[in-house]
């Protein structure tokens, strides 16, 4: 009796383990089944130029410029998914970081690094004195974007665009696209000041980031 309760017992369980007759192991398999296997995975969000979570429309440039953090982390400026500036492309330092972008075709004229704590502000002077119309500047400010900066300096950003360049000061973050030739200021700027009671860092505020979607210029001279 004791022989036919055990052989009963036996064949019950590995009934319910390989799920009955014509079952093969289905039932062992969801057992040894990794949570990470037996749950869909949500679709990631598709991202589009330079990680805009929407592409733009037609005609439009899409760019992202970030300034940097404190003196560690520098700038980036991207544009139609092409990096122009960057840590890794060595091409950004301390102060102002800029890129002049043809408006019509979108290709890059220059890009370059303007140390605004000691270097000559004349640099920075001939390099945006002499922009041709409908020529789109991308600033992305590292460290300290305003120690080394006048009147006139100020100016030549007020006239591209910019509305806060007036009170940029001592290691304030701002990012910033104008352009040669606006009739009105920029939609496109963001400014933190270098206050002690707010910064996110010891001695910097936080880094700023922007992104958005520019119409091409139809003509340039």
């Amino acid at each position: 009796m004791a022989l036919v309760i055990s052989v009963g017992l036996t064949w019950l369980v590995a009934s319910i383990l390989l799920g009955g007759p014509g079952g093969g192991f289905p039932r062992i398999q969801q057992l040894f089944a990794s949570p990470e296997n037996s749950v869909t995975a949500e679709p990631r969000a598709r991202k589009y130029k330079c990680g805009l979570p929407q592409p733009c429309p037609e005609e439009h440039l899409a760019f992202r410029v970030v300034s940097g953090a404190a003196n560690v982390i520098g700038p980036k400026i991207c544009l139609e998914d092409r990096m122009l500036m960057s840590s890794v492309k060595d091409n950004v330092g301390r102060g102002l970081n800029i890129a002049l972008v043809n408006g019509v075709s979108g290709e890059l004229i220059e890009a370059r690094a303007f140390d605004m704590w000691a270097g000559d502000v004349n640099d920075l002077l001939k390099f945006i004195r002499p922009l041709h119309e409908g020529t789109l500047v991308f600033v992305a400010s590292y460290d300290d974007p305003a120690t080394k900066m006048n009147e006139e300096t100020r100016k030549l950003f007020s006239d591209l665009g910019s509305k806060n360049v007036k009170d940029l000061a001592f290691r304030d973050s701002w990012v910033f696209v104008g352009a040669k030739g606006v009739q009105n200021k920029s939609p496109f700027e963001q400014h933190v000041k270098n206050s002690k009671h707010s910064n996110k860092y010891e001695g910097w505020p936080e880094a700023l980031e922007m992104e958005g979607c520019i119409p091409r210029r139809t003509t340039a001279s």
